[in-house]
C-alpha cells in the first residue's frame, strides 16, 4: 500500500497534484501519529512515502506453554463480541451486515449505508456528497472517532442531513480501502485507520484524512468543523472539488502502474539481495533488535529474508551478521512486552525500541507470520527456546482464535472494561497487573530460597514487576496503564535462579505454576471484543504455520489441525459452481458459519495465500488432494488477475466498476504483497506440475518489479526471496515410500530439521497413474532401493544417488547448501 518516494515526486508537480493540494489545504487537521503527551497507542498509521524512505520502509512496521494440555490444540475459541445495549436509541441498516465492524456502528444517529448501489444511487438522486469512513473493528481509534463523534447526536445529524454516508470494513474490502488510502497519502502526507474520505457521487474523492477529534483543539479543527467546511465549499466550489476529483484520480492510476517493458528481465538476484539486506542493516536496532527506533513492529517479512540470506551466505560475515540479526530480534520479541506471557500469542507492535509496551490488540495475521520465523529460527540455530514460542503461538491460535469449523477468526481487540459490569474500556486491561495482585495470588514461600522469597518475588524480579507499575509515563499519554505492569522478561533463568538460591529446574517448575495461575485469573476478567470474521487470505497464512510447525516438529496434532483448516476453506470460502473463493464468512448467533448474500469474491491475496498453504500443506502431509486444489487454484488467479500487457497481479479482478483503481500491490508490509507469495507459488507449482508456463510468468512478475527491486529491495523483502528461488534454483527432493510408513516420515523429517528454503519436496509411491507422475513422468523412475523408502535430491536436472538412511539425505542436503552459496 506504500508507493515508493519516487514514484510520487513526479505527481506533486503535476496539475492534478496542484489541484489535489488546493482542494485539500482548508483541512488542517492531520493524522494523530504521536500525541503530545507520547506516543499513541493504537492508530494504525502509514507514513507517506515522501518523507524518505528509511521511514517509509520501516513503518509497515524462557517461554513454555506446558501447563495447558496439548489436546487446547484442537479446542475452539469461546471469545465474544460485544452486545448491543437492551433499548438502543437509534438503529441502522448497518444492524443487517455481518461484519463486525459494522455491526459497531449499527447504533449510531449517523444514517450509515454500507458500500454498495443502494449508498451509490442515493448520492446521485439526491445529489449529495459521500463521507466514506473505513477501519476495522479492533482498531483503537476507531473506537475513539466512534465514541467522539459517530455516537455525538449533532454531528449525526450533521452528516446524516448533508452526506451519504457509508461504513465500510477495510477487512472485507481491501480494495477499495487500497483505492482511497493511496488518495489520502498523496493528500495528507501519510494515511491510516480510521479512515475518512468525502467522495463525489460518482465515487472521486476530493478530500480525505484519518481521525479528526470532535471539537476544535487550538488550532487543529475539530470533526465538525470540518464538516462544515466541506459543506460550504460543496455548495460555493463544487466545480473545483469535482475538476479536481476528477484529475487526481487520472493522475493516480499513471503514478500507480507497474508494468514490465517488452523483454525485461529480473534483475540480478545477488545484487539485489545484497542491497536489501545493506538497508536493513542500516536501519537495524542493535540492542533490542528489530528495525527503527518506535514504534517496532515485528516484521516477520524482513526476518524470512534475513534467514534466507544466510541460508546462501552462510560462510561469509554478511550472512553471519544476517542471522544473527534475525535472532536476536526474534530472541527479544519473545522476551519482551509484545509477547503475551500468560496467554501466548503477540501483540500487533511495540511502542518503545526495548519491545516492552506493546499496542495490545491480536492480529491473526501476526502469528500465522511469526509462527513460521520462529520455527524457522529452530531450524536454523537446533535452540528449543524458538521451537517452544512458535508452539505457543499456534497454543494461543487453537484456544482464542479458531471455530469449531476449523476456521480461524481475525483479531482480538486491544480495548477491554477493567472489571465485570464497567462500562469505560482500557487499553491493555485484559492483560496487565498490579504488584498487588500479583502478590495476592502467588503467596507461597518458596522452600531453599534465599530470604524465605515467595513466589511472588520470584514472579516479580524476573518479570520486571514493580510496585509503581513498569510503565513510563511517555508509553502511557492516556494514564490507562498507570499502575499497572507489563509482564517483560528481565534475566535469564539461569541468573533469576541464582539470585534466590535455586536449581534452575526449580526456577522453570515455579514459573510454570505462576504463569498458570495468573492464566486462570485472566480467563475471568471481561475479555477484549473478538473479531469471528474469518478471511480467505488469513486463514491461507495461518494454514502455512500449522503446517510448516507441525512437519518441522513432527506434531500429528497440530498437522491434523492443519488439514481441519485446510478442509473449512475448500467447505465454507470455496464456490465450486462458480470456481471461486470467498473473502470472508463469519460466525454466526448460533455459532455456525454464515456467509452474507451475495458473498464477497475473493482477491489476489485470497488465492496466493491460500495456495501457498495448500503447498506447504502438501508438503506437510503428502496428500496429493491439496498439491490438486493448488494447482486449481492458481489458474483460477491466472485467469482473473494476471495483467497480460505488464505482467504481475492485480489486487482485484476488473469487474467491479466501483473500484476506481486496478493496483498491484507493492509493499511487503504487515502482510507480505501476494505478488511476493505469488512468485513464489509459481515457481514452486512449475516443479510441481511441470508448466513451464507457470516458471515464465514468475519471472515476468519479477520483471514488473524491477524498478522496486532495484532501487528499494526494502520494500519487499519476500520477493527478494522469491527472486533469490529463481536464481538459485529450487532444489527438488523427491521421497519414494508408502505414504504412511515409518521410514518415509523418517526421510521427511530429515528434510523438516534443516532451513532449506528454496526447495519443494514431493512424494511418489511408484504409481505411474498418481497427480504427480502424470505431470512429471520422469518420478516414475524413481524407485525404492531394497523395499525402503529412497530419498533423491535434483536439482539443474542433475540428481544425487538415492539414499535411505535419514542422516545421508540431511548430509546431503547439508552439503548442498554449501554448493547453493557457491552457485
Amino acid at each position: 500500500m506504500l508507493r515508493q518516494a519516487w514514484r510520487w515526486s513526479a505527481f506533486r508537480d503535476t496539475r492534478a497534484g496542484t489541484a489535489l493540494s488546493a482542494a485539500a489545504s482548508f483541512l488542517a487537521a492531520d493524522s494523530p501519529r504521536r500525541s503530545s503527551a507520547g506516543p499513541t497507542r493504537g492508530f494504525e498509521n502509514i507514513p507517506h512515502p515522501l518523507r524518505g524512505s528509511s521511514q517509509l520502509l520501516l513503518q509497515p512496521q524462557s517461554v513454555s506453554a506446558s501447563y495447558y494440555s496439548p489436546s487446547v490444540f484442537l479446542s475452539m475459541a469461546s471469545g465474544s463480541s460485544d452486545p448491543p445495549s437492551p433499548h438502543p436509541k437509534h438503529t441502522n441498516r448497518l444492524a443487517k451486515e455481518r461484519s463486525p465492524y459494522l455491526l459497531q456502528h449499527a447504533h449510531n444517529p449517523v444514517d450509515w449505508y454500507p458500500w454498495g448501489h443502494e449508498a451509490f444511487e442515493k448520492a446521485k438522486k439526491e445529489d449529495k456528497p459521500i463521507f466514506l469512513s473505513v477501519g476495522y473493528s479492533t482498531c483503537h481509534w476507531c473506537h475513539v472517532m466512534e465514541r467522539e463523534s459517530f455516537k455525538d447526536e449533532e454531528i449525526g445529524k450533521i452528516l446524516s442531513d448533508n452526506f451519504v454516508c457509508i461504513k465500510l470494513d477495510r477487512e472485507e474490502r481491501p480494495d477499495v480501502d487500497k483505492v482511497y488510502m493511496t488518495f489520502v497519502q498523496a493528500t495528507s502526507g501519510g494515511g491510516g485507520w480510521p479512515m475518512s474520505v468525502w467522495l463525489t457521487p460518482d465515487l472521486r474523492p476530493f478530500i480525505g484524512g484519518t481521525y479528526f477529534p470532535p471539537r476544535d483543539q487550538g488550532r487543529r479543527p475539530g470533526f465538525k468543523t470540518v464538516l462544515m467546511r466541506i459543506i460550504e465549499q460543496w455548495q460555493n466550489n463544487r466545480a473545483t472539488l469535482e475538476s479536481s476529483g476528477e484529475k487526481i484520480i487520472d493522475a493516480l492510476k499513471k503514478a500507480t502502474t507497474i508494468t514490465a517493458n517488452p523483454g525485461e528481465s529480473p534483475p540480478l538476484a545477488p545484487d539485489v539481495a545484497n542491497r536489501c539486506f545493506q538497508q536493513l542493516v542500516h536501519s537495524y536496532e542493535e540492542e533490542y533488535g528489530g528495525f527503527k527506533d518506535a514504534p517496532k513492529f515485528p516484521s516477520p517479512v524482513n526476518l524470512m529474508f534475513l534467514m534466507s540470506y544466510w541460508s546462501v551466505n552462510c560462510s561469509t560475515s554478511e550472512g553471519v551478521e544476517a542471522l544473527q540479526m534475525a535472532l536476536h530480534t526474534l530472541r527479544m520479541m519473545a522476551l519482551g512486552g509484545i509477547h503475551d506471557h500468560i496467554a501466548q500469542g503477540f501483540h500487533r507492535y511495540s511502542t518503545d525500541s526495548s519491545w516492552h509496551v506493546p499496542h495490545f490488540e491480536k492480529m491473526l495475521y501476526d502469528q500465522a507470520q511469526l509462527a513460521v520465523a520462529y520455527i524457522s529460527a529452530f531450524q536454523v540455530s537446533g535452540e528449543q527456546f524458538y521451537a517452544d514460542v512458535a508452539k505457543d503461538i499456534l497454543l494461543y491460535v487453537s484456544r482464542d482464535l479458531s471455530d469449531k469449523s476449523g476456521g480461524f477468526y481475525s483479531a482480538e481487540d486491544a480495548d477491554s472494561v477493567p472489571t465485570p459490569g464497567g462500562l469505560e474500556k482500557r487499553e491493555g486491561a485484559f492483560c496487565v497487573w498490579t504488584a498487588s495482585e500479583v502478590r495476592e495470588l502467588l503467596p507461597d514461600v518458596v522452600e531453599g530460597a534465599v530470604g524465605a522469597a515467595t513466589l511472588a518475588d520470584i514472579f516479580m524480579h524476573h518479570y520486571g514487576v514493580k510496585e509503581q507499575g513498569n510503565v513510563a509515563a511517555e508509553q502511557d499519554p492516556h494514564g490507562e496503564l498507570q499502575g499497572k505492569n507489563v509482564l517483560i522478561v528481565r534475566y535469564s533463568a539461569e541468573l533469576t535462579a541464582a539470585h534466590f538460591g535455586i536449581t534452575v529446574e526449580k526456577f522453570n517448575e515455579l514459573m510454570t505454576s505462576a504463569r498458570g495461575r495468573m492464566a486462570e485469573v485472566r480467563q475471568i476478567r471481561p475479555r477484549p471484543h473478538l473479531d469471528t470474521k474469518m478471511l480467505a487470505s488469513w486463514n491461507g497464512l495461518m494454514l502455512s504455520a500449522f503446517a510448516r510447525v507441525g512437519a518441522v516438529l513432527g506434531n500429528e496434532v497440530l498437522l491434523e489441525r492443519a488439514v481441519q483448516a485446510g478442509n473449512f476453506l475448500k467447505e465454507h470460502l470455496w464456490d465450486p459452481n462458480q470456481q471461486n473463493m470467498l473473502r470472508s464468512c463469519y460466525r454466526g448467533d448460533q455459532v455456525e458459519v454464515q456467509q452474507i448474500s451475495p458473498p464477497i469474491c475473493g482477491f489476489l491475496d485470497d488465492y496466493a495465500f491460500v495456495v501457498c498453504g495448500l503447498l506447504d500443506l502438501y508438503e506437510a502431509t503428502f496428500q496429493t488432494e491439496w498439491l490438486r486444489w493448488a494447482e486449481e487454484l492458481q489458474a483460477r488467479q491466472d485467469a482473473l488477475f494476471w495483467d497480460n500487457q505488464g505482467g504481475g497481479y492485480f489486487c482485484s479482478e476488473p469487474s467491479d466498476a466501483a473500484v476506481l483503481l486496478r493496483l498491484k500491490e507493492d509493499q511487503d508490509g504487515a502482510e507480505p504483497s501476494a505478488n511476493s507469495v505469488s512468485a513464489s507459488n509459481l515457481l514452486r507449482l512449475s516443479h510441481y506440475t511441470g508448466r513451464q508456463e507457470w516458471l515464465q510468468k514468475s519471472q515476468q512478475l519479477l520483471a514488473a518489479f524491477s524498478d522496486r527491486l532495484t532501487s528499494i529491495p526494502i520494500a519487499l523483502p519476500e520477493m527478494v526471496r522469491a527472486l533469490m528461488a529463481q536464481h538459485y534454483t529450487l532444489k527438488q527432493i523427491v521421497i519414494c515410500g508408502q505414504r504412511e510408513s515409518s521410514d518415509t516420515a523418517g526421510l521427511l523429517a530429515a528434510v523438516n530439521s534443516l532451513f532449506s528454503p528454496f526447495k519443494v519436496v514431493m512424494h511418489t509411491d511408484g504409481n505411474p497413474e498418481s497427480f504427480l507422475c502424470q505431470r512429471l513422468p520422469a518420478l516414475t523412475s524413481m524407485t525404492q532401493l531394497d523395499a525402503a523408502a529412497t530419498a533423491y535430491v535434483c536439482q539443474d536436472l542433475t540428481c544425487s544417488l538415492p539414499v535411505t538412511e535419514p542422516q545421508e539425505l540431511r548430509r546431503l542436503l547439508l552439503d548442498g547448501t554449501t554448493a547453493l552459496e557457491a552457485h
